[in-house]
């Protein structure tokens, strides 16, 4: 099986990857400065990373390069626009244009499926306040994957979209709840469970619904 992963270098993404090559399957992890480069904020960098895959099936693509810049913004002085349009442009196009640009690839393997890293920081009905950019952008994340889905199907590829919990990374901090082999180990799970019928799922990493 081959899987690309963008946001590869460090946290959930890194550690994919070496759940995925311990197995045996061939990983494309992708990062901004390694190997297989990749901005998924720059279309540009899109077309080259997609050529230098000629015409390789990608079974499984997880989408889970982000950023979360708004962290301790206040809403008297904070969430300056250029934060909004660089988180969107990372947390949401890059999805896109990951699915976009790779999507020969996906068509061409048999049952593909893609697999987008929200957060249960996406959901409207858990709303604590706060973080107005990272979670809008996760939600806008979790409907384009829920559209995706609808699109998708007639063509035999599956979308989930989930939230990899609470996780002990740069992002999530020391104080998180779980540790990434934690996330890795339940994310795995749930990816391998993805089919046409589940396609659309809105899941935690330990397989839990989660609500819109």
């Amino acid at each position: 099986m081959t899987v690309v992963i963008t946001g590869a270098s460090r946290g959930i993404g890194a550690g994919l990857a070496a759940a995925y090559a311990a197995r045996g399957d061939h990983v494309i992890g992708t990062t901004r400065d390694g190997a297989h480069r990749l901005d998924v904020s720059d279309p540009a960098s899109h077309a080259r990373f997609a050529e230098s895959l000629g015409g390789t099936a990608v079974d499984l693509l997880i989408c889970n390069a982000g950023v979360y810049l708004d962290k301790g913004q206040m809403l008297e002085d904070g969430y300056p626009p250029e934060q909004w349009a660089e988180t969107f442009a990372v947390n949401v196009t890059g999805v896109f244009l990951s699915v976009q640009s790779l999507l020969p690839n996906l068509r061409a393997a048999k049952g593909a499926q893609v697999a987008i890293i929200s957060s249960q920081m996406a959901s409207s009905e858990r709303a604590p306040g706060g973080s107005y950019i990272y979670r809008a952008s996760k939600a806008a994340a979790l409907n384009l994957g829920r559209n995706l889905a609808t699109d998708l199907m007639a063509e035999g590829i599956a979308v989930g979209i989930y939230h990899p919990g609470w996780v002990q990374t740069d992002m999530g901090g020391a104080a998180a709840e779980i540790t990434v082999a934690d996330a890795v180990a339940g994310l795995v799970a749930r990816f391998d469970a993805l089919e046409l019928s589940r396609t659309g799922t809105f899941e935690t990493w330990d397989g839990r619904p989660h609500p819109y």
